[in-house]
């Protein structure tokens, strides 16, 4: 198949997290069929409850090219214009995928060995892929990483610190609020005090940034609230630490901030002769924890249109990130 052909087979299956097989037994059946003619390896590693990350090696894997099989929901199946292939996971990661095992292709054509080729499951909710490759390292001492990057080298990407809000409160009639406790009043005061605190600003980074994403709580309109919940997520650009003092100083007694993920800002390795970003949004490299080599971050797409219903990816971004991937494997092989 041509990368074109390749990221809308892959599209057509449905992939959201939690549901990768179809998925990961096409990419492993296409690599089988690769690696047989071609002198290389294919396996599947084991990640949780019959799922599992496809990784695929010619000669010693100095660089391995990774992305996730996941998507977010929903589903849509792909269709294609002139210009761009469209459907979920188009861009975040499908073309992706299809760009690095046509960057294989390519390498292999001119005789290049000693890079792999990793695919996992679960980025999009909890990175269970990358968090089980980190323990099952294959010696390489670069990871290419692919995310919608529009085809630039990232220098840094944000963190994530993401915390539950929860407030309790005392049942009671409306009619006699005064017997009562409202949870979601306290909740709403606390959310209002976290608005007000000043985040940090990195001068690559730019500034941290808060959202609250949902809030939950309450039983029915006439009924004082016992309990109120709300999820707030920040885009971390440094040490964390301010952040908990800071926030847990703004909500005081009024709620107990639950810390639930903690990602830290990464810096990435560069190469020479990419043009250069820096992104706000997270990936899995942090959850391979170095184990797969000094990270770097490229792909074609744009971030801002994954995830949504317009979601795409330009062919001619494919093709580059064909030629783009192949040389910087070329060029960290022969510089280890």
């Amino acid at each position: 198949m041509n990368v074109f052909e390749l990221t809308r087979a892959l599209v057509d299956i449905e992939s959201i997290s939690d549901n990768e097989t179809q998925a990961g037994a096409y990419i492993h059946s296409y690599l089988e069929t690769l690696a047989a003619a071609s002198g290389g390896r294919v396996e599947r590693m084991d990640v949780e409850h019959g799922r599992f990350n496809v990784f695929a090696a010619w000669g010693q894997p100095l660089v391995t090219l990774s992305t996730h099989m996941d998507t977010v929901p929903p589903f849509f199946p792909s269709r294609e214009d002139a210009e761009h292939i469209w459907g979920r996971g188009a861009c975040d990661a499908k073309g992706i995928i299809a760009s690095m095992i046509a960057a294989a292709e390519k390498l292999l054509e001119g005789g290049a060995t000693n890079f792999g080729l990793l695919f996992v499951v679960g980025e999009e909710r909890n990175s269970a892929g990358a968090i089980a490759a980190s323990r099952s390292p294959r010696g390489s001492r670069y990871l290419i990483n692919g995310e919608p990057t529009e085809n630039k080298l990232v220098l840094a990407s944000k963190g994530v610190l993401r915390f539950e809000a929860i407030a309790t409160g005392r049942l009671a009639h409306s009619a006699y609020p005064e017997l009562g406790e409202s949870a979601i009043e306290k909740l709403l005061d606390a959310l209002e005090q976290l608005r007000r605190v000043k985040l940090p600003t990195d001068p690559l980074l730019g500034p941290s940034t808060m959202n609250i994403g949902t809030i939950s709580g309450g039983r029915a309109p006439n009924v004082i609230a016992d309990h109120a919940k709300a999820e707030i997520l920040v885009r971390l650009v440094g040490d964390p630490a301010l952040i908990r003092q800071s926030f847990a100083a703004a909500v005081r007694n009024r709620v107990a901030l639950n810390e639930i993920l903690l990602i830290p800002p990464i810096q990435f390795h560069r190469v020479d002769g990419i043009p250069t970003t820096v992104v706000a949004y997270t990936t899995d490299v942090p959850m391979f924890a170095g184990a797969w080599g000094e990270p770097l971050l490229l792909g074609p797409g744009s971030i801002h249109v994954a995830h949504t219903s317009e979601e795409r990816i330009a062919k001619r971004d494919l093709l580059h990130a064909v030629d783009l991937y192949a040389d910087a494997v070329r060029r960290l092989v022969a510089a280890c």
